[in-house]
């Protein structure tokens, strides 16, 4: 029996090489898991020499290497891109794609990273304001143009984007708090939290679609399951039992799951999951 729901995995980019996250989205895939996911850090949060893949160079990779799998950042920090920027780097990979790219953005929250590369990181309050101006700036861009738009954070005058991306990619926002939540309702075509957080926020983010006036069948409740850096598989609720934690998200209101924090002492049983899950 398929699952009920949508399974993503979040590949860890940090402590590993280019050559496993390919080969691992690639065996992702063929495990039957319908998303592969990046984090978006250039620093690592641990030891600062670890390497740290580039989330946009690396689900690039991903998507010309793979055929199915849907690509996308877990989520992309809003102030680590202009978003005029990435709306030309979006629509041109959707394109080369075949229409496989979520585009995953939220506030981010490594100040220390921003420190040491000198990127700019104000109080939350105005990365979620500029969060909100960013998303409009995506969809009027995906728009073709030619559009002007005069906001407190960015502007465009006269601005044409094209190849147009047909679909737009999917906005999903992520929010690990009440206003994040409201903000994805009231803005974005998914919301994505951690298991923490998604029960508790889930009614405040469905209650800002409602007032939006948008429909729930054309939105997207994805849950983020972390995997422990330590904790034995048998001990690590999906990898032990995928459909009891499938059944589990899916009659808490989620659409689809992602399975984060993926690293390579636990590929081989994410791969065994699958296999009892009936994902393929």
């Amino acid at each position: 029996m398929s699952a009920a729901i949508s399974v993503g995995v979040n590949l860890a980019s940090i402590g590993v090489s280019s050559a496993w996250w390919l080969e691992a989205a690639a065996q992702v895939e063929e495990a039957g898991y319908r998303g592969v996911w990046c984090w978006d850090h250039f620093i690592s949060r641990g030891r600062l020499v670890d390497p740290v893949l580039e989330c946009w160079t690396t689900i690039t990779a991903a998507a010309a290497l793979t055929k199915r799998v849907r690509v996308g950042g877990f989520v992309l920090n809003v102030m680590n891109r202009h978003p005029a920027v990435l709306a030309r780097m979006a629509a041109t990979l959707q394109e080369q794609s075949g229409g496989r790219l979520d585009l995953g953005i939220g506030v981010g929250g490594h100040p220390e990273e921003h420190a040491a590369l000198g990127i700019p990181f104000p109080a939350v309050e105005e990365r979620a304001a500029r969060l909100e101006e960013a998303v409009r700036v995506l969809r009027l861009l995906w728009g073709g143009g030619p559009v002007s738009f005069e906001g407190h954070f960015y502007r465009l005058v006269d601005a044409h984007a094209f190849p147009v991306p047909l679909p737009p990619p999917r906005i999903v926002i992520g929010g690990e708090t009440p206003a994040g939540a409201r903000l994805a309702g009231r803005l974005g075509d998914g919301w994505t939290a951690f298991d923490r957080t998604f029960e508790r926020d889930l009614p405040r983010c469905l209650d800002a679609l409602a007032r939006s006036g948008r429909s729930r069948a054309s939105f997207s409740a994805i849950v983020a399951v972390e995997l422990a850096r330590d904790l034995p598989p048998h001990r690590q609720s999906f990898l032990a039992d995928p459909r009891g934690e499938l059944q589990r998200w899916r009659e808490a209101g989620a659409d689809e799951l992602i399975v984060s924090g993926v690293r390579p002492q636990h590929l081989v049983w994410l791969l065994d999951a699958a296999a009892r899950a009936g994902l393929a």
